[in-house]
Order: C-alpha cells, then sequence, then structure tokens
C-alpha cells in the first residue's frame, strides 16, 4: 500500500472519508489534527468545505476516494446509502485495492455489516464496523466512544486512526458486533431521555427551580450525559439539533428489530419509538432526540 510520512517521521497511511455530515465532518477535520493525509467525497457537494479549507483533498467520485486511499472511513445514513456508496459502478469497492481496510462508521444493521463485509473480502479488502456515539459535541471534540467490531489484525491496524476520533475504542468481537453494541446504546438511551424528560417535567409542575434540581441531582446516582447536557433544552422546551430525533428513530428501528428477532421485550423502547414517531409526523423530526420531551410535556398539561 501506498503511505505518506507526517513530520515526525511516522508512516502514516492515506485515509479516505465519505460523509461530511454533522458528524463526519468534524471526525474529519480531527483526522487532519492528528496528521493523517486525508481525502473526502460527500453525495452533496460543497458540504466539505471547512474539511477542504483545513488541508483535505476532495474527490468527485467514491471510486476516486478509494483509488487515493489506503483505509477508507464511512460515516452515512442506513444500510441503503452505505450499500450504494460502497457497490455502486462507481462505488468504493471498484476502487479500493486488494489489502485496503474499510471502516464504517454509519449506523446499520448488524447483518447488513456482515454481507457488506463477506462482499469485500472476496476482493481481499478488509472491514471493521465502528458506529460512534457522543453526539455532535463528541466528534468536534473527539471524544466519541467508539464501538467496534472486525477481527484483531484488522481492528489493530484501525486503531490509529480511530483514535484521532474518538476517546474510548472497544473490540467488542467479530464484524457485526460494533453494531449491536450500538443498538443496545440507543435502546439505552431511549430510557434515558424519558426518565429526564419526565424527571424535568415532575420539577416544572411542581413549581421548582427546575434548573436546580438538574444541577443538584448531578454527580448523584441520576447522573447521565442526557441530564448534564440536554436537561437544559427540555426546561426551555427548545432543542437545537445534536442529534436528529429521526436519525435516532431509524436507529432505535435496529435494536428493535434485533429485540424481535433475539426474543428480548423492550417495552420503554416501544414507547419511545410510538413518541418518536408522533414527534416526526408533526414535522419535529430534525430536531434533537431531546424532543422527547414535548410530548411528556404535553401529556402533563405544559406546552409541547
Amino acid at each position: 500500500m501506498n503511505s505518506s510520512n507526517s513530520e515526525s517521521g511516522v508512516v502514516r497511511e492515506r485515509i479516505g472519508f465519505a460523509g461530511m455530515g454533522t458528524m463526519g465532518a468534524p471526525m474529519a477535520l480531527n483526522l487532519l489534527k492528528a496528521g493523517f493525509a486525508l481525502t473526502v467525497w460527500n453525495r452533496t457537494p460543497g458540504r466539505a468545505g471547512e474539511v477542504v479549507a483545513a488541508g483535505a483533498a476532495e474527490v468527485d467520485t467514491p471510486q476516486e476516494l478509494a483509488s487515493a486511499s489506503d483505509i477508507v472511513i464511512t460515516c452515512l445514513t442506513d444500510s441503503p446509502q452505505v450499500e450504494e456508496v460502497l457497490f455502486a459502478p462507481n462505488g468504493l469497492a471498484s476502487g479500493l485495492a486488494p489489502g485496503a481496510l474499510l471502516i464504517d462508521c454509519s449506523t446499520l444493521s448488524p447483518l447488513k455489516a456482515q454481507e457488506f463485509a463477506r462482499r469485500l473480502r472476496a476482493q481481499n479488502v478488509g472491514a471493521v464496523d465502528a458506529p460512534v456515539t457522543g453526539g455532535s459535541e463528541g466528534a468536534k471534540l473527539a471524544t466519541l466512544s467508539i464501538l467496534v467490531g472486525g477481527s484483531d489484525e484488522d481492528v489493530v491496524r484501525a486503531e490509529p486512526v480511530l483514535s484521532s476520533m474518538g476517546k474510548s475504542v472497544t473490540h467488542l468481537g467479530p464484524v457485526g458486533a460494533g453494531q449491536w453494541a450500538k443498538a443496545i446504546n440507543q435502546v439505552i438511551l431511549s430510557g434515558v431521555y424519558l426518565g429526564v424528560a419526565e424527571g424535568v417535567t415532575l420539577a416544572l409542575k411542581a413549581g421548582l427551580d427546575a434548573q436546580k434540581v438538574v444541577d443538584a441531582l448531578s454527580g448523584g446516582a441520576a447522573d447521565s450525559w442526557v441530564l448534564k447536557n440536554r436537561a437544559g433544552r427540555m426546561i426551555q422546551n427548545d432543542y437545537p439539533l445534536g442529534f436528529k430525533i429521526a436519525l435516532h428513530r431509524k436507529d432505535l428501528a435496529i435494536g428493535l428489530e434485533l429485540a424481535r428477532t433475539t426474543g428480548a421485550q423492550l417495552p420503554v423502547s416501544t414507547l419511545a419509538a410510538d413518541y418518536e414517531d408522533a414527534l416526526i409526523e408533526e414535522g419535529h423530526g430534525d430536531d434533537d432526540n431531546s424532543a422527547l420531551a414535548r410530548m411528556v410535556r404535553r401529556l402533563s398539561g405544559l406546552e409541547g
């Protein structure tokens, strides 16, 4: 494989990055900060401007991206988009050389992750599924938790790249294991968001200073990332984008399908999915996922 040298003399593999969205663009910027030679591609022209200005090269097709890279990262919406970018006539697979590695940071079904890996192995290309959690803040600050599935050899190779984008990189098993863990993460978040929303609503209904209550509970047994970072939005009933509720609903569908196949019962996640469906139908799909509080507030007689 062709490689480039950083100023320190350490050999760095050439990285390609497909997907310059809310998560992908800041993740790509952190790769540049870490000294990797980076080439980027995005389906919608113009989204990569900040990353290109910071030093990345930009190409017009996924095939060109793959040809210019030793390791390619994808950060796309869902399985259909990943499959298209990989296997369309000018897709990544047509440009990946034998010995290349795909790191897929998208969130999709574990079964799809395994299928894509099998198809790539047929052309001697490795694959790692590495969905992330930590929101847009984590993407910007390189504090993401990255959940990894793949062979030991591929994960060792991917680790320096992943460590440049996150604070925690955990190898959980073979290809697909990262996607299983991400589905579990989204299931847990359903309950946490609803729990914080209920607590905030109860504080408001009781006439308390809800922010003081949140501050008092932070650091105790009820503490969580959601309590610290999203309770204020629930108090103000204002939900600027961090992670779209529509995307969480897409991820939660994966978790609910896995639950059906394993016989697990997820009553809280099922309720959260129903609430999210209603919010999306009302036009709130682009709100932050903390907008689940709209439903709890509304049921409690507060504006929602």
